[in-house]
């Protein structure tokens, strides 16, 4: 059963987006994980809730059909709360599909965590996306592509430890080896308590002795990274395919996820319909009197056709498994029929034609 977000956040249907917000700002301090007495499961839901009511866009496709096709709910993966990604707070925060929201959660959660990119969230890279082309049949049938992409990722020459090879490591002085500042300040929701990751040593308690040469000691640097994308068969234009922890790496983090946005090119012969695959076929009008045996080239190959006796134009015929692969079947190849009326007739034609009308035909 689908979840009522404005029951969530305990607004009406037609609340405003300043009610969206003021709701969500007084979840988000009830119930967040952090403080005493909170609660992980309602914040992630109520973060759920404000990620789709707060879109323009999403909140119209829950209005009308009870769910959002762009991925309204949090994605799985490193950081945040199940998934609901902070990281994107400093700047705007990045969707499904490379799609900024339309607000800053900057305001709601700056006091709570101390200011933007600030929190535990700020510990994961940021999220990329990349666009690719696929032809008609390998939207059908699948098909790999390898893409070079430039990034911040994981420094080779240190393997993201940030010390020149052959160094040591040493306890970080800031932290004294923790990893992370304990902090109380004084906020809108009275004195709040944070765990901060350190900024020098970004969360590992340890720093080098002697910093990498390639990427200062940060143990991330941006360079150029060859990704292989296995599109499965069947995707839908427009279609996203998310890879965790393929985006941009952070130091002493996660790296973020990697969206692959898919754009599929038309068919002059075959659109989908579903799990079916339609195509046209213009017969002679005498075929579709008498029957006939046409090739028709369908996305496996040539297959004969057995056009029935007295077809009707508009009609459909199924060629079974070769349409959409769901699984372990197929969908069918479903043929409309195009009867082609000749324009003009040969005496000898028009006689033939008179002939059939006086059989009552």
């Amino acid at each position: 059963m689908a979840k009522d977000y404005y029951e969530i956040l305990g607004i009406k249907k037609g609340a405003t987006e300043e009610d969206i917000k003021s709701a969500f700002r007084k979840l988000a301090h009830k119930y967040h994980p952090d403080k005493k007495g909170g609660d992980e499961a309602k914040f992630k839901e109520a973060s759920e809730a404000y990620s789709v009511l707060s879109d323009k866009k999403k909140r119209a496709e829950y209005d009308t059909y009870g769910k959002t096709f762009a991925g309204g709910g949090p994605q799985g993966g490193a950081g945040g709360f199940g998934g609901f990604d902070f990281s994107g707070f400093q700047g705007g925060f990045q969707g499904q599909g490379g799609q900024a929201f339309e607000f800053d959660l900057g305001d709601i959660f700056g006091d709570i965590f101390g200011g933007a990119g600030g929190g535990r969230g700020a510990n994961r890279g940021r999220d990329i996306s990349i666009d690719i082309e696929l032809s008609f049949r390998e939207s059908i049938f699948g098909a790999t592509r390898d893409v070079l992409i430039t990034k911040v990722g994981t420094c080779d020459t240190c393997d993201g430890s940030g010390a020149k090879p052959g160094t040591k490591m040493k306890t970080c002085g800031t932290c004294n080896g923790k990893g992370e500042l304990r902090e109380t300040r004084n906020t809108m929701f009275g004195n709040i308590t944070t765990n901060r990751v350190c900024a020098t040593c970004h969360g590992k308690g340890q720093v080098p002795e002697t910093p990498c040469d390639t990427c200062k000691g940060a143990g991330v640097v941006r360079k150029q990274e060859e990704i292989h994308i296995e599109v499965p068969a069947g995707v839908l234009d427009g279609e996203m395919i998310r890879m965790p922890a393929r985006g941009e790496a952070t130091p002493g983090g996660t790296a973020g996820d990697l969206y692959v946005k898919l754009h599929v090119k038309r068919d002059p012969n075959f659109s989908r319909e579903g799990s079916n695959l339609l195509m046209g076929l213009p017969i002679k009008l005498s075929d579709a009197l008498l029957g006939a045996h046409y090739t028709i080239t369908t996305l496996d190959g040539d297959h004969q056709l057995a056009i029935p006796v007295g077809v009707t134009h508009g009609e459909v015929l199924r060629v079974k498994g070769k349409g959409v692969p769901t699984g372990r079947s197929r969908g069918d190849l479903l043929v409309r029929i195009d009867i082609q009326f000749p324009k003009k007739l040969s005496k000898n034609a028009q006689k033939l034609i008179e002939e059939l009308k006086n059989e009552g035909l």
